[in-house]
């Protein structure tokens, strides 16, 4: 599916837990096209994961999800569909390939590595939530303790101006006098000055003022030093036995000071704070406990896995990676550095396009652990042209708005839209079927004089001729906001042009297949 740009904080108003199926299907149609079966099995199944949750816990844990098999050509919106649901929930979601796995024994990622990755994930989730709620105590803290530091030097500059003109004006006399010569008892009066002097550079922090002023900071050494550990176990059980973090901690970490900005100082003691107040051991254990309630796996490609024991070569793994895949599926504990994970109620929604092997040909123990079954339809001529003008942050809108940072207004005429959508159609026909991936090539290969002129054409004198191979800038009159009428410079993208950049490719095959 074509890759969009992530949606705006507002249209997360709802919570996972009070969108209805039918509104999860709505929030997914504002970036995928079609593909309504999908949708719903997917909104069904986030459904039933907040309905679970609301049952008593003794049948709580007697309901297993209904994990999702989806079946389609590759670019027809299975993975986009899973990225808009890891943007929907707010639970620990991981997408990984599964191809990417061997059978125990093999060089190569185990399949364990899953819900370490998964805990890993809702580890970060959640710190980031603890931490919103503890960011404007830690901003308070680092601003006093900027404060202490600022008043600690600006006091010792202010102490050793004020004791040298007066070691100078005592040389006239010839003698000292011992009693005269020792001004320590002058700093009486400071606690009042102290308080003023704090509050008139607290305001002055707050304004913005001492941003460029220049503070020492005691810091913290970030760089550990880089330990490998030689064994035969794969790198991922050596991390969850915490040996290189023991061996880490062993070097203890060494400060230094050095100058640092204001601004940089605060959000250095900012950081510092919010990692005192954080209470690691109570994220670790929410982290853990929605992987096991409401956490999501995408296992992509698993078709490249399919196959039956009965050949030589790689046949005989494929199978051995299912039969390890199974027990993750099914519900097993998988031991991780932060204790045991339970998989039971981990949703897993499966995705393969099945071109060459077939669904059936999964082990059947693998085949019943996805009782839900959804096949994604092609994309239509109908389809490729909504998926160019509908979604939020389509294809043409992307390239509007990049162009418009060099100044050149672009639009696209609907028959060139509709051109484009007709040649991306007969293209998958023609050649490989990639879905609404064929939109990037097309629409790349239409732009591609105009992006690459683009700097030139807005740089050279009005009303210079354009490039031969680029539709020349139409001046047209428009009103602002206040209702003044401006004159703009707008290149439009026709029929024609769309038939001049694709048409001899699309027609000749052999160049089809190398270029688009």
């Amino acid at each position: 599916m074509a890759i969009y740009l992530p949606g705006t904080a507002e249209d997360q108003a709802l919570a996972l837990d009070e969108m209805t199926p039918r509104q999860v299907v709505a929030e997914l149609d504002k970036y995928v096209v079609g593909q309504a079966a999908a949708k719903r099995a997917v909104a069904i199944a986030l459904r039933n994961r907040s309905r679970r949750q609301k049952l008593a816990p003794d049948l709580a844990e007697e309901i297993m999800p209904k994990n999702i098999l989806m079946i389609g050509s590759t670019g027809v919106g299975k993975t986009e569909i899973a990225r808009r649901l890891a943007k929907l929930t707010n639970s620990p979601f991981l997408k990984v390939e599964a191809s990417k796995f061997t059978e125990v024994g093999y060089v190569g990622r185990d399949v364990e590595s899953i819900v370490r990755d998964l805990v890993e994930i809702a580890i970060d989730l959640v710190r980031d939530e603890k931490l919103d709620e503890v960011e404007d105590r830690a901003e308070l803290a680092a601003e006093e303790r900027l404060i202490e530091l600022l008043l600690a030097q600006g006091g010792a500059a202010d102490a050793s101006a004020s004791h040298v003109p007066e070691a100078g004006d005592g040389a006239p006399e010839g003698i000292a006098d011992p009693i005269s010569a020792v001004p320590e008892p002058a700093p009486t009066p400071a606690p009042v000055d102290r308080s003023r002097e704090r509050e008139r550079l607290l305001a002055q922090f707050r304004e913005g003022k001492l941003d460029d002023r220049t503070v020492e900071l005691e810091t913290r050494e970030r760089q550990q030093p880089q330990i490998e550990v030689m064994s035969n176990q794969p790198p991922d059980e050596i991390d969850q036995s915490g040996i290189k973090e023991m061996l880490t901690s062993m070097f203890a970490q060494r400060t230094r000071k050095r100058p640092m900005k204001v601004a940089d100082a605060f959000e250095y003691l900012t950081q510092e704070e919010e990692s005192r107040l954080l209470d690691m051991d109570q994220v670790v254990r929410i982290a853990v406990e929605r992987v096991e309630d409401s956490g999501i796996v995408f296992l992509d490609e698993i078709d490249k896995i399919a196959g039956r024991e009965g050949g030589h070569g790689p046949d005989i793994s494929r199978e051995g990676v299912q039969r390890d895949i199974l027990p993750i599926v099914e519900g097993t504990t998988v031991s991780t550095k932060y204790g045991m994970v339970s998989t039971d109620h981990i949703l897993f929604i499966a995705a393969g396009a099945f071109h060459v092997s077939k669904p059936s040909d999964l082990i059947p123990e693998l085949q019943g652990r996805f009782p839900i079954r959804v096949e994604l339809k092609a994309l239509t001529v109908e389809d490729f042209l909504r998926i160019l003008t509908e979604p939020r942050a389509s294809l043409t809108k992307q390239a509007i708005a990049l162009l418009e940072t060099e100044g050149l207004k672009l639009e696209f005429a609907p028959e060139a839209l509709e051109e484009m959508a007709r040649f991306a159609f007969q293209v998958n026909e023609s050649t490989e079927n990639i879905g609404a991936r064929r939109l990037h090539t097309i629409l790349e290969k239409v732009l591609e004089e105009i992006s690459f002129e683009a700097p030139d054409m807005m740089k050279a004198v009005a009303g210079a001729p354009a490039a031969d191979n680029v539709p020349a800038l139409v001046d047209r009159v428009v009103e602002t906001s206040t209702g003044e009428p401006v004159t703009e410079r707008v290149l439009i993208v026709d029929r024609a042009y769309v038939e001049r950049q694709v048409a001899g490719i699309v027609k000749n095959q052999d160049l089809s297949r190398y270029i688009l």
